[in-house]
């Protein structure tokens, strides 16, 4: 059997990867049982630990990956500064990785960090060895590198991420007289974080969670990790609408990042928010939950005692699977009737009109899940019962 050829070892990721864990390990208790760190120290590890993450997720991410939304300049040096201290490369290369990951997910010939591949190579040990060529290649980010800060930052990525990373933490905490308290927390220790919080989406979110709106991929929803990574946890929604400016879609789901995104939006520095329909994001629950429902229906079905049960559920669920989608379609159409009017300037009255037709078939919508609901219950009900 003639063995894969490795590719050779990334030095520079692996002294990275290794190095800084250990360090933090050996130095910052030391430091906290010799000298002790002051409220500053802790003020500016929390400053950086949410300005670097938010610049990979806001900014690398959604901002530049997916193009969800356009940003002004400010916003954008913000990201690019702090996306640098984050050590995960530049912008563009960044960006390169993640849309091959999106256009060949779980392939583990082309998907530079394939879930499929087990949980520690999608955690971090795919950075260890080279890439091949036909994986590491940059590519498909032309419309990044006609970008000034994007540009400027690939041209001097090192010496602006050394800055960030432990200069700025230095001379911060020189202001105070801490250099070594601020440099460890605010540099080494938010570093480590930082970047195993990052990586989690590349493995637990492919393993631990729900599959919400599409089983096309091993991506999936969990809210526990968007507690640690500003809202990328919702990552079957995220792989399913890639270019909506949210992943987590609901307004209580935590994601910290899309409220930013938003308050931007709202003092000028972000436009051109792209969202994904409501009705769009409710017919891929509805047929996803169906999904799941038949499947596990039909093994119920296999025990003689239950073949009538299950065929009542199953002719309801389709009765009521139909009769949702159709309002959903009918809320969809009207939708599109209100925003191509709006667009055209109809006069007051008829967009008036459309509006209350709009809300009408929203309404009817919302009746039709509620029934959705109740039929998926008695289904759920009779997966769980057990033989008397």
């Amino acid at each position: 059997m003639q063995k894969t050829k490795k590719e050779p070892i990334d030095l520079k990721s692996v002294l990275v990867l290794t190095l800084t864990p250990i360090a933090a390990v050996i130095f910052i208790p030391y430091y906290a049982i010799t000298y002790g760190f002051s409220a500053a120290d802790w003020f500016w590890f929390g400053f950086f630990m949410i300005a670097t993450g938010l610049s990979i997720t806001a900014g690398y991410h959604r901002l530049w990956s997916h193009r969800a939304y356009k940003a002004n300049a400010v916003l954008k040096i913000f990201f690019m500064l702090f996306g640098a201290g984050a050590l995960q490369n530049s912008i563009i290369k960044w960006s390169s990785d993640h849309r091959k990951h999106h256009r060949f997910v779980d392939d583990k010939e082309m998907d530079p960090y394939a879930a499929t591949k087990g949980f520690w190579y999608s955690h971090f040990t795919w950075m260890l060895r080279k890439l091949p060529k036909k994986v590491s290649r940059v590519e498909n980010v032309t419309d990044l590198q006609k970008d000034k800060i994007v540009a400027f930052q690939d041209r001097y990525y090192v010496p602006l991420a050394i800055f960030m990373c432990a200069i700025l933490p230095m001379l911060i905490g020189a202001t105070y007289g801490s250099i070594g308290g601020c440099l460890l927390l605010a540099g080494l220790l938010r570093l480590v974080l930082n970047h195993h919080f990052t990586f989690f989406i590349n493995s637990l979110a492919h393993i631990w969670g729900k599959r919400r709106y599409s089983d096309e991929n091993t991506a999936r929803d969990n809210p526990l990790l968007s507690l640690v990574t500003y809202g990328e946890g919702y990552h079957n929604f995220h792989h399913k609408y890639a270019g909506d400016y949210r992943n987590g879609v609901k307004w209580y789901d935590f994601d910290p990042s899309k409220w930013l995104i938003f308050l931007a939006s709202k003092i000028g520095w972000a436009y051109d928010l792209k969202s994904t329909p409501k009705p769009v994001i409710e017919a891929a629950r509805a047929t996803m939950q169906m999904k799941n429902i038949q499947a596990r229906l039909g093994k119920k079905r296999l025990d003689n005692r239950y073949i009538a049960s299950v065929m009542e559920l199953e002719k309801r669920l389709e009765t009521q699977y139909k009769e949702l989608f159709d309002s959903i379609k009918a809320w969809a159409k009207a939708k599109q009737a209100c925003l191509a009017a709006k667009k055209e300037r109809c006069n007051t009255l008829q967009l008036t009109q459309l509006k209350t037709h709009y809300k009408s078939l929203k309404q009817r919508f919302k009746a039709e899940r509620r029934i959705w609901r109740a039929v998926s219950e008695s289904s759920l009900k009779l997966i769980k019962s057990k033989a008397a």
